[in-house]
């Protein structure tokens, strides 16, 4: 009979299983690379898992369910908005992690915290705020200064090294250190590109029959057909490989897809929305510029350390859809007007 061994803490026997299970390419959590700032490791968690935690219970996290994926401000309760879109994320990453036998816990952790930097109105927001600052503004970088700077009251989440770099380079052209970090980023492309097709169609701005016919020929022509002909390619092209891909036939089919989407949805919505947030941003832009005294408490303090117009971006991508326009309206538009006029 084969003795059991004792293990000192949970967080001992958690690392003990992955080296039972993980691939020889999957990050160990034992084998971190750490935090900026060194601390106590906890009795039952692994550091990745830890970092999953803190990302849950942060301010931006909670943020995200009223920050728009696609459509600004949608009227029905079931449209993708940024946190069921993460939520989609972390399912995708998680599904390939499992079966590549890569760690869960760093590819959930990654995708929790990938889109924490985003603006209000979606990418349109992001462009606005990348013309107005010198400094230029991209949401991934401004995810990874969430973590390491904004969150609790400018100590930041001091997360691992692994969680932060999957974080800043989960777009297409990053690079991550991980394959837990790549299937991130592949994750998140089969997410939004589908989930917008839904959201398309729901607002009768598109029908399934409008998609390209080669693509749907390949993924398929439904929703979860065609996220689980991706999740099963990956798994195809990368069992056993020291990276996370997907062949060149459904990669091409979902470019395909995704220029698609930008002709026939995403510049037209971004037109309608473009004039209002662009009008929104720059006047708060520079009013807070000019006013730096009316910012928050939190954003006050961080002016320590950092420049007016780096504090300023924090605040308004910080903002959610609801906010950004309500902070509008109280500082510009006069307490007796309505939309019928003034009162």
């Amino acid at each position: 009979m084969t003795e059991r061994k004792e293990y000192a803490t949970v967080r001992e026997r958690i690392c003990a299983q992955e080296e039972s299970f993980l691939s020889v390419y999957a990050k160990r959590s034992a084998d971190t690379a750490g935090r900026v700032r060194e601390e106590t490791p906890c009795e039952f968690r692994t550091e990745f898992q830890r970092d999953r935690d803190r990302i849950i219970y942060s301010k931006a996290f909670r943020r995200l369910k009223n920050k728009t994926q696609v459509f600004f401000a949608p009227e029905g309760d079931h449209y993708i908005t940024r946190l069921t879109h993460t939520l989609d994320v972390s399912q995708i990453a998680r599904s390939i992690a499992r079966m590549l036998s890569l760690n869960e816990d760093l590819a959930e952790a990654i995708a929790l915290g990938h889109d924490l930097g985003h603006t209000p109105f979606g990418h349109v927001g992001e462009k606005i705020l990348s013309k107005l600052s010198e400094h230029g503004f991209w949401h991934n970088e401004q995810s990874l200064r969430v973590v390491d700077v904004i969150e609790k009251g400018g100590r930041g989440l001091n997360l691992t090294a692994e969680v932060r770099d999957g974080i800043l380079q989960h777009k297409s052209s990053g690079t991550p250190m991980t394959l837990e970090g790549e299937a991130v980023s592949y994750a998140d492309r089969i997410a939004y590109i589908n989930h917008d097709i839904e959201d398309a169609i729901r607002a009768g701005i598109l029908k399934e029959k409008d998609l390209p016919q080669r693509a749907v020929s390949i993924l398929g022509d439904q929703t979860k057909v065609r996220i689980n002909t991706a999740i099963a390619d990956i798994y195809r092209s990368s069992k056993g490989q020291p990276h996370v891909r997907l062949s060149d036939e459904v990669m091409s089919a979902i470019n395909e897809l995704r220029d698609f989407m930008f002709e026939r949805v995403y510049a037209l919505t971004n037109i309608a929305i473009q004039e209002r947030a662009e009008r929104m941003l720059t006047q708060m832009f520079a009013y807070f510029m000019k006013n730096v005294d009316k910012l928050p408490k939190p954003y006050l303090k961080l002016l320590d350390n950092y420049d007016r117009e780096r504090v300023v971006c924090d605040y308004l991508s910080g903002m959610t859809d609801r906010y950004a326009v309500s902070v509008f309206e109280d500082l510009f538009i006069p307490s007796n007007f309505s939309m019928g006029g003034i009162t």
